[in-house]
C-alpha cells in the first residue's frame, strides 16, 4: 500500500537521487517512480509507467487498477497519450477528456472510468527502451502549466534513474552469468581431471567423453560433470 501524503518537489527528487540501486530492483525503483509521481504531481490521481521495447508496450508500474485498465487500453487500440509521448519523448496532456478529438475512442473509455483528464510525458530510459509517466485526474483540466512543468522536471530525474537502474540491472545479470560460466568450467575441468587420472587420457580425449555422455543422456554438459565429481567425492566418504 503507497503512502498518498503529499511530497514537496525538492524532497521527491532527492528521494530519486538517493535509491542504492545495490538494495532495489528495477521493478521496485520502477514503483517508486510512480508512487513519489502520484504524491508529487498536483491534481494526480493515479500514476503509471509505461515501457515500451520494439513493438512491445506494457505498464510496468502502477498505482490504481483505473490507470492500468486505461494503459492496456490504448495498448489495445494501438494508439494513445502514453504510446506516443513514448515514441517521441514529449508531452502530450489531454486538459478534457469530453472535448478530446486525437483518441476519441480512448477518451470515452476514460470518461467511463471516471477520467476527466491526463498528461503523459516521455521517458527516454535507453536506447532499445523507452517510456512514458502518465498522470490521470478526476476532474477535468486538473493539470495547470505549472503541474506540467513539474511533470516534466520529475520525468527528466526519473528517467535519469531509471536510465541507470536498467543499467546496473544489466551488469548485475552479466554478473551472475559471468560466474555461472567460471563455475561451469570449474567443474568441467574437474571431471576432466577424474577421468585423466582414472582412463590415462588426454584433456581432449575426456572432454570428448564427457560430450558424448552429455549427448548420450540428452543432459547439460556441466550436470554430466557435476554429477561424475559428486559421484568421486561420495564414493572417497564412503
Amino acid at each position: 500500500m503507497t503512502d498518498d501524503k503529499p511530497v514537496d518537489p525538492a524532497d521527491a527528487f532527492a528521494e530519486l537521487g538517493r535509491i542504492k540501486l545495490s538494495e532495489i530492483d528495477l521493478q521496485g525503483v520502477l514503483r517508486k517512480i510512480a508512487d513519489l509521481a502520484k504524491r508529487t504531481v498536483p491534481g494526480a490521481a493515479e500514476v503509471t509507467v509505461t515501457l515500451v521495447q520494439g513493438e512491445r508496450a506494457q505498464t510496468a508500474a502502477f498505482t490504481g487498477d483505473v490507470a492500468l485498465a486505461l494503459d492496456e487500453t490504448q495498448y489495445r487500440l494501438g494508439h494513445g497519450p502514453c504510446l506516443e509521448a513514448s515514441a517521441g519523448a514529449g508531452t502530450l496532456s489531454l486538459p478534457d477528456m469530453a472535448r478530446e478529438s486525437r483518441w476519441p475512442d480512448f477518451a470515452r473509455r476514460a470518461l467511463d472510468a471516471g477520467v476527466h483528464s491526463s498528461l503523459s510525458v516521455g521517458l527516454p530510459v535507453h536506447a532499445d527502451v523507452t517510456g512514458a509517466l502518465n498522470v490521470y485526474a478526476t476532474r477535468a483540466a486538473a493539470f495547470d502549466n505549472t503541474a506540467v512543468e513539474l511533470a516534466e522536471v520529475f520525468s527528466g530525474y526519473a528517467a535519469v534513474t531509471l536510465g541507470n537502474a536498467h543499467l546496473y540491472d544489466a551488469k548485475a545479470t552479466l554478473a551472475q552469468q559471468m560466474q555461472a560460466a567460471m563455475q561451469s568450467r570449474a567443474v568441467i575441468e574437474q571431471a576432466k581431471g577424474i577421468l585423466m587420472g582414472g582412463r590415462h587420457c588426454s584433456a581432449e580425449e575426456a572432454f570428448k567423453i564427457l560430450t558424448k555422455l552429455s549427448q548420450d543422456t540428452n543432459r547439460k554438459l556441466r550436470d554430466v560433470a557435476a554429477a561424475l565429481v559428486d559421484s568421486v567425492q561420495h564414493r572417497g566418504q564412503a
